[in-house]
């Protein structure tokens, strides 16, 4: 009888998480840097492109200069292809359950845990050490977020634009707040914002990734290891589900970071006056109103990863899943966030 309830409640809860599926970010007020005023364009659909990539300024002008027959062609084809996968991207396929009514999953590792209180409420191969990718940046922002004087200025410096493939392109010897370079790498995950900070912090990448393992340790993620700031593929560094789940709750517990995980868009202005309006890469800020941040990750060596929070009266959730698919990642964290919001 227990068990047909949770189905039940969990059956109510999907349902009016998918009502609320296709709502737009745009009702959620984006947050600007100092001194930026005027309207803000409204954010562009996510689609299942989207990923940590910085898609906009990857485009070639030379490259879309084509004859134009081809160039029509072309453009029609890639809308129609574009329509076909915002459609199977926006209709959930349905989640299957175990005996026990635990949503099954793809992901190579998953563990789902009370934010609050610190219970395990299900863990798959949550110890296996995997690499992280971007969702590590949670550690370097909580670390950031805890020196504080985030009003201070940050000079960039030519070794913090050296971070291919994802970069905001902030430039040499420009200067930010480090709250704006905070939001920016929460939000949108620059690789190049991720060393500036790690640099502005403790003088150079070597001696941040000191600072990150340290400050896992005391965290009890002793089966971790960081050697860089934003998660780029590197010899030596991995850590696992329950690690980053004990990062995640030290994180949510950080009003600083609580209040930017949370941000649909922000609008970051550029130190030559320059605004550009940021897209979250956590799509299900935008797909279930009971999600409520986290971080995203992708490499080729990492899968698809995500640590999603999520919240209702009386429970707050986090739940990570590492080695995913790009079309079940967003499927399986969903379905274990509403799981464990109902247990």
């Amino acid at each position: 009888m227990r068990r047909k309830r949770t189905l039940l409640l969990y059956a109510l809860l999907s349902a009016f998480a998918l009502s609320a599926w296709s709502q737009d970010a745009a009702d959620s007020e984006a947050v600007r840097p100092s001194g930026v005023s005027g309207p803000i364009r409204k954010a562009k659909a996510v689609t299942a492109r989207d990923t940590d990539t910085d898609d906009a300024d990857a485009e070639s002008k030379s490259a879309r200069k084509t004859k134009s027959s081809k160039s029509s062609h072309a453009s029609s084809h890639r809308k129609r292809a574009k329509a076909k996968q915002d459609t199977q991207d926006t209709i959930p396929a349905p989640t299957e359950f175990t005996p026990e009514g635990i949503p099954k999953t793809t992901a190579a590792s998953v563990i789902v845990v009370d934010a609050n209180s610190g219970k395990i409420l299900y863990e798959k191969n949550a110890d296996q050490t995997r690499p992280a990718a971007s969702t590590q940046k949670l550690l370097t922002a909580l670390i950031v977020a805890e020196s504080g004087f985030l009003d201070r200025p940050v000079t960039v410096q030519p070794t913090d634009t050296m971070a291919d493939p994802v970069k905001l392109n902030i430039k040499a010897g420009d200067t930010y707040q480090r709250i704006d370079l905070l939001r920016a790498l929460l939000v949108k995950s620059p690789n190049d914002v991720a060393r500036c900070l790690a640099r502005d912090n403790a003088g150079s990448i070597e001696a941040f990734a000191e600072v990150m393992n340290r400050r896992a340790q005391q965290l009890g993620a002793v089966h971790s290891h960081f050697v860089n700031p934003n998660g780029l593929p590197v010899p030596g560094q991995y850590s696992s589900a329950r690690d980053l789940s004990l990062i995640a709750r030290a994180a949510y517990a950080n009003q600083t970071i609580r209040s930017i995980v949370c941000l649909p868009q922000l609008v970051f202005r550029y130190a030559n006056g320059r605004t550009r309006e940021l897209e979250n890469t956590n799509k299900l800020l935008r797909r279930v109103p009971y999600c409520n941040g986290m971080k995203t990750g992708y490499t080729d060596a990492a899968g698809k990863c995500l640590i999603a929070s999520g919240t209702r009266p009386g429970r707050d959730v986090i739940v990570v899943v590492l080695g995913d698919s790009s079309s079940r990642v967003w499927r399986d964290a969903s379905a274990l966030l509403s799981w464990g919001l109902l247990m």
